[in-house]
């Protein structure tokens, strides 16, 4: 499908120009879906992080091995494929709007609840109820947009959303950074997860002015099969679900590897301080929120399959360099920081146009929700490999194992259909 500019009709909404046009080109209830879906899932990405980073302190406030420490990031991810299994048959039984919004009070419900938990396996059930609403977050605010997106520009759209992925991050650091640095670490692990109260605030603007693509609403009520787990099962949907399921079990697995372990390895075996340790996350995270632009933009250009084939090589190379430089050589762990970041992030920018442009409207949250959510529960296993083999390897050596998932994604890659210029409705 050719995406040159044309002029629009009388009442069609114009196929914008310029570095924002795509955000123009959705119009004013688009331009609020993006901003719900946007601060949705910042919120849920800074949810997430409440855990990484004072992962050293719960360690040793609970007396945790590495190995059940990494048990607290896997429950998170595998019980995050019930709830985005769930939001998506929600999205498509009850609506984008109303699902997105239960997803966003799931999680920042349980988060502040872990920072209450009296013990190691108080936490563990917490984080695994958080879970459920940072499974289905993403699927649905994805969606929700994806459906305001016009086809030329799905891409670069989806791509900006996932870019609220780093913003959480980095607010997230900001927030450690300052917590750790004026209280004690047994203290500032529960503060940190009491902020994730936050998100209450977006379900009050999305509740008022969000509300779910006319068009594709009307189609999806229409259907006989909307919330089908069987229907994305069946023969000509099967096979695509497989390997959509690879491809994101792949992808999350080396991406859940480095956020999970990359400031554990900066602390431990690097001899970070805290502020440091927030520094060398900055050059990451700076280069993710670059990534996920331009990941978004070449999208559209490349096409998803190469798209994701390209920064699938690039994210392996960048884990080989990043954690083989010598002792010593930390100007040059943090000259690698940014490229690491920019990979591993520009790979995510085609998920949310690819898989919702997979599967039919009236589907299309229960297929896009499984396959993302039950890839992040498979790839969740690799963070907690690291935490074993940790011992033996070194944190450094162990996260070469991440590497491993990227190769996954791009075999998938052979049993998908490239989707570029679908139209949704």
């Amino acid at each position: 499908m050719s995406t040159t500019e044309t002029q629009p009709e009388k009442g069609e909404l114009p196929q914008e120009g310029g570095a924002f046009g795509w955000l123009r080109a959705l119009g004013p209830r688009g331009r609020r879906a993006f901003g719900g879906a946007f601060g949705g899932y910042a919120l849920d990405s800074y949810d997430f992080f409440t855990l990484p980073l004072g992962m050293v302190a719960i360690a040793a406030y609970f007396g945790l091995d590495s190995g059940r420490t990494g048990l607290l990031t896997t429950v998170t991810l595998v019980v995050s494929a019930v709830g985005g299994a769930l939001a998506g048959i929600l999205a498509d039984r009850i609506g984008r709007v109303r699902a997105l919004m239960i997803t966003v009070v799931t999680y920042a419900l349980f988060t502040v609840l872990c920072g209450f938990a009296p013990n190691y396996e108080t936490l563990l059930v917490f984080r695994a109820l958080q879970g459920l609403g940072f499974g289905g977050e993403w699927a649905v605010g994805a969606i929700l947009v994806a459906e305001y997106a016009t086809a030329a520009n799905r891409g670069r759209t989806l791509g900006a959303i996932q870019s609220a992925w780093a913003v959480g991050w980095a607010l997230a650091v900001i927030v450690y950074t300052l917590v750790f640095q004026f209280l004690d670490p047994d203290t500032a692990w529960r503060v940190m997860f009491w902020t994730g109260a936050l998100p209450a605030l977006l379900v009050v603007y999305v509740r008022r002015n969000v509300t779910d693509a006319p068009e594709a609403a009307e189609q999806r009520r229409a259907s006989r099969d909307r919330g089908s787990f069987t229907a994305i099962f069946r023969k000509g949907l099967c096979r695509t679900t497989v390997f959509a399921v690879l491809l994101s079990t792949g992808v999350q697995g080396g991406y859940y590897t480095l956020a999970t372990w990359v400031p554990t390895y900066l602390k431990s075996e690097r001899g970070l301080t805290v502020v440091g340790t927030g520094g060398y996350l900055a050059l990451l995270i700076s280069g993710a929120f670059i990534g996920y632009l331009t990941g978004g933009y070449l999208t559209d250009v490349l096409g998803r399959k190469r798209n994701i084939a390209l920064f699938a090589a690039l994210s392996a190379g960048c884990i080989l360099a990043y954690t083989n430089i010598p002792p010593g050589a930390d100007g040059m762990l943090l000259v690698l920081g940014f490229p690491l970041g920019f990979c591993m992030s520009a790979i995510f920018s085609g998920f949310g146009s690819f898989l919702a442009e997979l599967y039919p409207t009236a589907v299309r949250g229960t297929g896009q929700g499984f396959t993302y959510n039950t890839g992040r529960a498979v790839g969740a296993f690799f963070p907690t490999l690291v935490g074993f083999l940790a011992g033996s390897w070194g944190v450094g050596g162990a996260l070469v194992f991440g590497a491993l998932g990227y190769g996954l994604a791009v075999v998938a890659l052979l049993g998908l259909p490239e989707t570029r210029g679908r139209e949704l409705v």
